[in-house]
């Protein structure tokens, strides 16, 4: 049976560009990758494709395009894990590894939404969670001719927490520039508690959806969407609204699938209770089996689940793998860092950073609650020819 020094589970941004800066620190490493996938995306693109403003196509490469060179890829799916043995079962066959990192993640529960399938990508149904679907949500927005635009966020964590409102602020926007808005009654409805979890940062938010009068529900979960008829269903589950049901009748609707580790991360034993993998939050290194690592979306990081944290991520990953190789004590923490560029419209941004106190951690030296044209022109411009040229290869 195959044996590698370092197994890496999953060839998405984690995987990939912790494997490239591993490789920087050591060429002589013995690492393979596992992962099925033909394609690599840009996903935090997929908000501008889906406000019209950024090419589909350009967020698309092929897998083999982007796997570091001397990184062994296994292209399969894995299916469970031996910890105890050092060896993870795969669809065919079996590998084993002196250490693991991780990084499958994270799993998109379409059918959890009754209906959502059927009417995806028609009946004005869209979701920018999708490669196949995040063009059709410009169609929506163009061809909306007023009436009631719902957006929605689920109770589960998401990957990248701010898009379900971005797109939002986005079409609200679009609407406003041709002479829509006023006929059109927008909606949030959303499983969480309140819009963003840092106060300096809501308050900007807050004012934009007051600019587009938008309604706001929280605690609710969408159920049910019956497309033909442009009903969704909502059930609230706070203390006020539990059990409450609002049948809403909409022209459009923008969906977020509810998302959740892996199906084989939570029914392996190196899930938490909620079916993430179990790692010290500093450290990143597993609760129970030293010889393992997590980061990126599937890790059980109270954190907001982005590019940037991974980012932030892949270097204390790499340094305490090489610590615990060299037989030290992991000497790198991680502080929770993330960021949401929260787009607020065509041309505007607020650009979130913070850490697990939600204590604010901003890169420039000006304040990123305001609105500015200029972090706009990074999410647009600067960010995806980052991640394609420095981050993936190990250099960001």
């Amino acid at each position: 049976m195959p044996h590698h020094q370092i197994l890496i589970i999953g060839g998405g941004n984690a995987g990939i560009s912790t494997a490239a800066q591993l490789l920087r620190k050591n060429s002589k490493l013995d690492i393979a990758i596992v992962d099925p996938a033909d394609k690599h995306y840009y996903q935090p693109a997929w908000t501008l494709v889906g406000a019209g403003v950024f090419d589909i196509q350009k967020t698309e490469r092929s897998e083999a395009s982007v796997m570091p060179k001397g990184v062994t890829w296994i292209k399969q799916k894995a299916l469970t894990f031996s910890p105890e043995e050092n060896k993870v079962d795969l669809e065919n066959g079996v590998v084993t590894y002196d250490y693991m990192i991780v990084c499958p993640g994270i799993q998109l529960n379409w059918n959890e939404i009754k209906g959502l399938k059927e009417t995806l990508g028609k009946n004005n149904v869209c979701s920018n969670y999708s490669f196949e679907t995040a063009p059709y949500t410009f169609e929506c927005i163009q061809h909306f001719k007023g009436g009631t635009a719902i957006f929605h966020n689920p109770s589960t964590p998401v990957k990248c927490g701010g898009a379900p409102h971005k797109i939002m602020y986005m079409a609200t926007d679009y609407f406003r520039k041709h002479g829509m808005l006023g006929k059109t009654d927008v909606q949030y409805w959303s499983g969480a508690a309140k819009l963003f979890a840092v106060p300096d940062y809501e308050k900007t938010l807050l004012q934009v959806v007051k600019r587009g009068n938008i309604k706001l529900n929280f605690l609710y979960n969408l159920t049910e969407i019956d497309g033909p008829n442009k009903k969704a269903t909502f059930v609230g589950f706070g203390d006020d609204n539990k059990g409450e049901v609002k049948v809403i009748d909409f022209d459009m609707i923008h969906v977020t699938p509810p998302q959740s580790a892996p199906d084989f991360i939570r029914n392996s034993s190196l899930a938490n209770s909620a079916g993430w993998v179990e790692v010290d939050k500093g450290t990143l290194q597993h609760v129970r089996h030293a010889n393992i690592f997590s980061l990126g979306d599937a890790s059980g990081l109270p954190i907001s689940k982005t590019g940037a944290a991974i980012r932030k991520q892949a270097p204390v990953v790499v340094t305490n793998l090489l610590d615990v190789m060299e037989g030290r004590k992991p000497s790198a923490t991680y502080l929770g860092y993330t960021s949401c560029p929260l787009v607020t419209g065509y041309g505007k941004l607020v650009l979130a950073e913070f850490d697990y106190n939600n204590t604010r951690m901003e890169t420039f030296p000006f304040d990123q609650s305001k609105e500015r044209w200029s972090m706009y022109q990074l999410k647009r411009e600067v960010l995806p020819r980052m991640y394609w040229g420095a981050i993936l290869k190990g250099l960001a």
